[in-house]
């Protein structure tokens, strides 16, 4: 049994199918099926906006080592024939205005909108999410509907879907909503108090409420059908074959894979069993 595999591995390695590890990821199938010419020559650049637990677990690009986005990052670098996957921290406004320059793509959490696509380039869907609130624990059974919301001061990061929502469908007055630039603004002011509710996918309001012991909890979230993509700069010729490589990979069940290893343990709860609340 031990020589049949060695043997066995040594096919696999001569097909590049060996099992490998970039970071903590241990990413597996044929390297190089999909070649790419990437933006930095050896390795795979990928922006991101941080913080992104769950998706990016680490406090700065050079911590970082898994998380659902930087292992689906080493993956598709894997596939593409490259070794190494390089993390950048860039503002949020930039990266969705297309502002940003010398990266593959990002992975970001970013809901693929027609508005963005006007300036970017997205990726075939790699992630469904909703639109969750977060409240503080003490009052979360003040909160258990929309119409409850109605008189809370609610806080949303600027330029993203949820603020587009509380706005267009919740229509919420625009001198109880407070605006911040990434979401640890907005966490810290729910917090202490200085709002009452904070709106971002559901994904990272569950992400958050985990770490929480219990201090913050998420009471609801609305459906919208929203879906992640990968942004890529307009016109980036690599972009079909990422596609590539995503579909394979959800086709492998590794996207599922990587969700129940990251996001599950993350969140420590199914997403499915908070509340969908009507706008």
């Amino acid at each position: 049994m031990k020589r049949t595999g060695i043997v066995l591995l040594g096919i696999l390695a001569s097909l590049g199918m060996a099992q490998t590890r970039i970071g903590n990821c241990e990413v597996s199938g044929p390297k190089g099926q999909f070649p790419i010419r990437p933006a930095v020559a050896g390795q795979l650049t990928v922006q991101t906006n941080l913080p992104g637990p769950g998706f990016w677990n680490g406090d700065s690009p050079a911590t970082i080592k898994d998380g659902f986005e930087y292992c689906l990052a080493a993956h598709i670098a894997h596939r593409a024939g490259l070794d190494k996957v390089v993390v950048q921290n860039v503002a949020w406004d930039a990266l969705i205005a297309g502002q940003t320059r010398n990266f593959d793509f990002a992975l970001s959490q970013i809901t693929i909108t027609e508005a963005r696509k006007r300036v970017v380039d997205f990726s075939r869907p790699y992630f469904s999410s909703d639109i969750g609130v977060l409240v503080r624990g003490a009052d979360k059974n003040k909160y258990t509907s929309a119409a409850s919301l109605k008189t809370a001061r609610l806080g949303v990061q600027q330029a993203t879907t949820a603020a587009s929502f509380l706005s267009n469908t919740l229509k919420h007055p625009q001198n109880l909503t407070r605006v911040f630039p990434d979401v640890a603004g907005g966490f810290t002011a729910l917090r202490a108090g200085q709002i009452d509710a904070f709106i971002i996918d559901t994904s990272i309001v569950l992400s958050e409420a985990a770490k929480s012991n219990g201090a913050l909890v998420v009471v609801g979230q609305f459906s919208t059908g929203e879906n992640y993509g990968a942004l890529f700069t307009k016109g980036n010729p690599n972009r079909a074959q990422i596609d590539r490589i995503l579909e394979a990979l959800e086709k492998e069940g590794v996207l599922k894979k990587l969700a129940q290893t990251y996001l599950a343990k993350e969140w420590g709860i199914d997403p499915t069993s908070v509340p969908y609340w009507k706008p």
